[in-house]
């Protein structure tokens, strides 16, 4: 007959249960994998065979009671950490965000709003473009398969323990998501700056003709105006993508680093 002691079935939950809520929590909040498109039961089942795949490889976990009030507090840290990292990563898609909102008002278009299943609500017909392009390009540069890579990394740089979660992470995230607005408008500023030389040039000709119904010729010039600039910065808009993303796992990494006190 088996038998199985307490202090084993402790050491199984430990090793399962601990590194399953991490990957849930990420899975729940990271682009791609968040995606209401993919159902709660799709995610579940990725969620247990990463953790399958991982546990094997984890250093050593600690011999912490899971029904205790520190097996608690370890549980909700590994929420916490899974949820700092996937957001981290969705600033990214928020920059891009910000720079269709930004786009789509310079345009005239702030009024056209499309059904965004990555939100459940609705966003302006720009956002929900450049948005399906970035998620596209990170599929292309293979983003999902390096957020698991970091997902990975970061049992050895943060590994389960009792030890809290480092202020200085907290404070790395909230200085990433400070250059989420600042990137937002670097990647709409050629739109803005050609429509406002547009809107420019219509306010010239309005004070030479005045009888000119302005309002009936500027919404179709400034529309015009700007899908065809964005028709010519759509091939250099990829390369800055890029950089966006080496720059979102790059502050993944030192926000992984800074919550475990790593230099």
């Amino acid at each position: 007959m088996i038998s199985v002691s307490s202090a084993q079935l402790d050491a199984w939950i430990i090793a399962f249960v601990y590194p399953l809520t991490r990957i849930l929590a990420l899975l729940a909040t990271a682009p791609v994998f968040s995606n209401i498109a993919v159902s709660v039961q799709t995610r579940l089942i990725l969620g247990l065979a990463i953790s399958f795949a991982l546990t094997p490889a984890l250093p050593p976990l600690p011999a912490i009671a899971p029904d205790s009030w520190i097996g608690m507090l370890v549980l909700a840290q590994q929420v916490l950490i899974g949820v700092l990292l996937g957001f981290t990563l969705r600033l990214i898609f928020t920059a891009v965000d910000v720079a269709g909102e930004l786009i789509g008002l310079q345009m005239g278009l702030g009024f056209a709003s499309f059904y965004d299943p990555q939100t459940a609500a609705q966003t302006p017909v720009m956002a929900e473009f450049l948005s399906l392009i970035a998620t596209l390009l990170f599929l292309a540069l293979n983003g999902h398969l390096l957020t698991l890579s970091a997902l990975a990394e970061s049992f050895t740089l943060l590994p389960i323990s009792a030890t809290p979660f480092a202020a200085k992470g907290l404070a790395a995230v909230l200085s990433w998501a400070a250059t989420i607005f600042s990137t937002g408008v670097f990647l709409a500023l050629p739109l803005i700056a050609a429509l406002l030389i547009a809107n420019i040039a219509l306010g010239v000709l309005a004070r030479i003709a005045p009888a000119l119904n302005i309002f009936a010729v500027g919404f179709p010039v400034t529309i015009v105006a700007g899908f065809t600039v964005l028709t010519v910065s759509l091939p250099y808009m990829g390369a800055a993508l890029e950089r966006l993303y080496d720059s979102g796992f790059v502050a993944l990494s030192g926000i992984m680093r800074a919550g475990g006190a790593l230099p």
